[in-house]
């Protein structure tokens, strides 16, 4: 079984505005859209459209977390999330005007007992089933929660995926996991370099790998994606051309093709074609993309 954690799940309250934003000033809206989700949570849905279950792990709070469990529920996704006793879910405001604005929320505290709760659900995990952790986490955790997590599961077989920054992520590598996704930005500022060239990614990606990640994939928005892989393969995909609607939850997309693509057939090189595909599609749709547009992009590349 897949397994997704997302500590800090969100509704997406986007605003599209005709003009810019003026501060101070009574501002209108053109249209309003609302988007259940958050990274690990984003994972699981493009693995449901794939035809690949997981079950969604991570903390809700509140009228906001009833709304976000009933969303996942909806869409066919198998669940177990914890719910706090105070607070509530985040709502995130994304206006796009003329200049793009996000407001992010905080969002709920999370308990000891409940980080504990967490911790028993993941002991319960077993060889052969897939771990991903996305995201950041709220600043009532730990910033090695990660890395605690990961420690529960080191002798126990289980796949472990990382899709997180800097310091979470750098925790991380010394309990090797199978595959860890920093986009170019979060690569460069790790080692506090610039990267242009396809070499001078690959350079900085073998650091990681040397560092403990056994499969690194870099993803690089419209340019597509780099892997280096633990048999010191490398592998490039460039994007195909389309209209970008959408830049939320495209690297999540990619983490979830790049997995099912590799349950499907073994071979990494494939895994990053459909990782390439899922992430293209969601970018050029007003959500996370389905299955026919996944595949549509797919036959392109």
């Amino acid at each position: 079984m897949i397994y997704t954690v997302t500590f800090n799940p969100a509704i997406d309250y986007v605003v599209h505005m005709g003009k810019e934003l003026a501060p101070g000033m009574t501002n209108r809206t053109d249209g309003e859209e609302c988007y259940f989700g958050g990274k690990g949570i984003n994972v699981s849905s493009v693995l449901k459209n794939l035809g690949h279950d997981s079950c969604a792990l991570g903390f809700v709070a509140g009228f906001t977390g009833e709304a976000i469990a009933k969303s996942v529920e909806e869409r066919g996704i198998k669940a177990d999330f914890i719910r706090l006793p105070e607070g509530m879910s985040r709502i995130n405001v994304k206006i796009k005007g003329a200049k793009e604005t996000e407001i992010n929320a905080q969002g709920p505290c999370i308990p000891r007992d409940s980080l504990e709760n967490l911790y028993n659900k993941i002991k319960e995990l077993t060889d052969g089933d897939i771990l991903i952790l996305a995201g950041s986490i709220p600043s009532s955790l730990p910033d090695d929660v990660y890395e605690n997590i990961m420690s529960l599961v080191d002798d126990k077989g289980v796949e472990v995926v990382v899709d997180a920054t800097k310091d979470l992520l750098l925790k991380a590598l010394k309990h090797r996991p199978f595959l860890i996704k920093p986009n170019i930005d979060e690569l460069c500022e790790i080692f506090d370099e610039t990267a242009k060239t396809d070499e001078e990614i690959e350079k900085l990606a073998r650091k990681l790998k040397d560092m403990g990640a056994r499969n690194v994939l870099v993803s690089m928005g419209g340019d597509g994606a780099l892997l280096v892989t633990e048999r010191d393969e490398l592998y490039r995909r460039k994007c195909p051309s389309g209209k970008v609607k959408n830049s939320v939850g495209a690297g999540d997309s990619m983490v979830a093709g790049f997995i099912a693509g590799f349950l499907n057939d073994g071979l990494f090189e494939e895994a990053l074609k459909l990782g390439v595909a899922a992430g293209s599609a969601t970018a050029f749709s007003d959500d996370l993309a389905d299955r026919e547009m996944i595949e549509k992009i797919y036959g392109k590349l």
